[in-house]
This record gives C-alpha cells, sequence and structure tokens, in this order.
C-alpha cells in the first residue's frame, strides 16, 4: 500500500499553491517528471485525484484540498521540530526535562540549573521532584532525560535501563538539639544511640533515615513520626528527640541544631549521582548539564566539609 512521503507532501503544497506542475518544478527545483511522479504516488496513497487538470494549469480536488491542509500542519510541525533538534545541537534552544530526589532540589540542583542558565539561556529546562525510584520509572518512560538519584554507599544502582554517573559521597549525618549532651562532639560511636528518641518518618529499620546501621543489636527508639524536614527539625531543636540528616542538607540545617558524624562499622553514606537511559545517545544539552552538575556536585562537596566541621 502506498504511503504519503514529506516530499510529496511538500510537492503538494507547491502545486496547489501555485496551479502549475511546471511552476511547482522550477520553485522546487525538480524536474517536471519528479513532480508528476510525487503527485500520482500522493493519489494512489490517497485513493483518490488530488488535482483536475484544466487548460491553464491544474485545481485542487476536494481530496486535494483536505489533504492539503494536513500536510501544512505536518510540515509546519517537523520544521518545528527541525528548529528544535538543530538548537539543541548548537544549544541555542530546545528542553530538557531533569529530575531529582528532595534533598538534591534543595542543596545540589539549584546551583547546577543556575549556572546552566547563565551558559545557555536558551534551552529551557523543567524540573521535576520525586524519590529515586519514582526518577527510575520517569527516566525509562522517557518523561525526563536526566535524572539526580541516590543509592547506597558501595552498592551499584539496581536499574539496569538506567546509566550512572557518581556526583559525590553523601554522609548522614546525626542532628542533635544543641543542648543535647553529645552536641559537643565532633563524631560518636553509634552503640553510644541506643535507648534515644528518635524522630522519623516511620518505623520501618530499613529505611535508609533511620536504620542506617542494620546490623545493630538494638532498633532506634521512633518518638515521633513525621514526614516534613521543618517539623522533623523543630522537634529535634526542642529536644524531643534525634534523627539522621543527608550531607546534602548541612547548608539549609537551622543554627539551634548540632550536626555530628557517627562512627560505625557500615560507614552511613550514600552516593549521590546522576542517572540517565542506557540505551540512549545524550543530546548535546543533556551532556552540558551534566558536566555543570559535575562541576557544581565539586563545589557543593568542599563546602559541606567545611560547614560540617564547624557546626
Amino acid at each position: 500500500m502506498a504511503e504519503f512521503s514529506v516530499t510529496g507532501l511538500r510537492v503538494l503544497c507547491e502545486v496547489a499553491a501555485r496551479g502549475s506542475f511546471t511552476a511547482a518544478a522550477e520553485s522546487l527545483g525538480y524536474t517536471q517528471s519528479a513532480v508528476s511522479r510525487q503527485v500520482a504516488g500522493l493519489e494512489s496513497a490517497a485513493g483518490a485525484p488530488l488535482f483536475e487538470r484544466t487548460s491553464r494549469g491544474v485545481r485542487v480536488t476536494d481530496a486535494g484540498s483536505a489533504l492539503q491542509r494536513h500536510a501544512v500542519s505536518a510540515l509546519d510541525q517537523l520544521d518545528v521540530a527541525k528548529r528544535e533538534l538543530a538548537g539543541m545541537r548548537e544549544l541555542t534552544g530546545g528542553r530538557l526535562r531533569v529530575g531529582g530526589f528532595p534533598t538534591a532540589i534543595a542543596a545540589l540542583l539549584p546551583r547546577a540549573l543556575a549556572a546552566f542558565h547563565s551558559r545557555h539561556a536558551a534551552v529551557r529546562v523543567s524540573l521535576h521532584e520525586g524519590t529515586t525510584p519514582s526518577q527510575l520509572r520517569r527516566l525509562a518512560s522517557g518523561a525526563t532525560e536526566l535524572a539526580v538519584v541516590a543509592v547506597p554507599g558501595g552498592q551499584a544502582l539496581a536499574d539496569e535501563r538506567a546509566s550512572f554517573e557518581p556526583l559525590l559521597d553523601d554522609p548522614l549525618l546525626l542532628a542533635l538539639a544543641r543542648s543535647h549532651p553529645l552536641a559537643g562532639e565532633r563524631i560518636v560511636d553509634v552503640n553510644d544511640l541506643a535507648g534515644e528518641p528518635w524522630i522519623a518518618a516511620g518505623t520501618d529499620s530499613s529505611d535508609a533515615l533511620l536504620g542506617v546501621w542494620p546490623s545493630l543489636e538494638w532498633e532506634p527508639r521512633v518518638a515521633f513520626i513525621v514526614r516534613e524536614w521543618t517539623a522533623k527539625l523543630g522537634l529535634v531543636a526542642a529536644g524531643l528527640g534525634i534523627t539522621v540528616v543527608p550531607g546534602l542538607a548541612a547548608t539549609a540545617v537551622r543554627r539551634d541544631i548540632a550536626l555530628v558524624r557517627v562512627r560505625s562499622s557500615e560507614p552511613a553514606t550514600r552516593t549521590v549521582g546522576l542517572a540517565a537511559r542506557a540505551s540512549r545517545q545524550w543530546p548535546a544539552h543533556a551532556r552540558a548539564f551534566a558536566d555543570v552538575l559535575h562541576e557544581a556536585a565539586a563545589d557543593l562537596a568542599v563546602e559541606l566539609q567545611l560547614r560540617i566541621k564547624h557546626r
């Protein structure tokens, strides 16, 4: 069965506009026989004549007029796509969809987005917040091109559909009220925390932000269950419990809270990295954003070390 072709649709529009195969051929740089073959192919695909021959040239039939309307729309969309793709190659346009887990959006991604915009302002970047599993699902579906995700320290990304570039190691820190007896320590032993009341998002000890030391003989005693970071830190500051804070959040933690490292046989860290679809070649604007993100991560890692050291 004959198919509509882009070249045929362009020929259709040109013949309809000029009312002559000869004039259309001159305008397009084709021979008249080439124009005739394109029109014949379109008529075969349409199943109806597209032009009526007259003594002065040709006139569009009803079928030709209907196809012409759709051809104009389709060709316009193709031209838009070509311009967008050219802009992506040259970083003078296009759109980039980026995802990230909440703490990354609070600390890392804003720096990268600002730096990228200053260099490539014509590229439109959208941002979607969500957990690492949800970001991986969005990547797999094509809803985003890049995503900042986190995996437990020393482990690989457990999704073969995505590639992974490490950005920085993110230590999990203990957050304490300034009045807490351990607040003045630089580092505390994990066993010194047995019996402490915890502020957590749930009671599941496998949660990365609660049971970060799964081989302990004791389990954290959860005093309050809250999900929002502002609520957690408010309860901690009031001396009602302790919680674990990602190192990425250190720059945003309120000053009436102390951050302390924890000594244990299982280092409480996670790796923050950039994920993309494994089977897809990165467009130029995605690679450029990744480069900026690596720069921002390196700068942030140094700053986090200084902030943790002096808190």
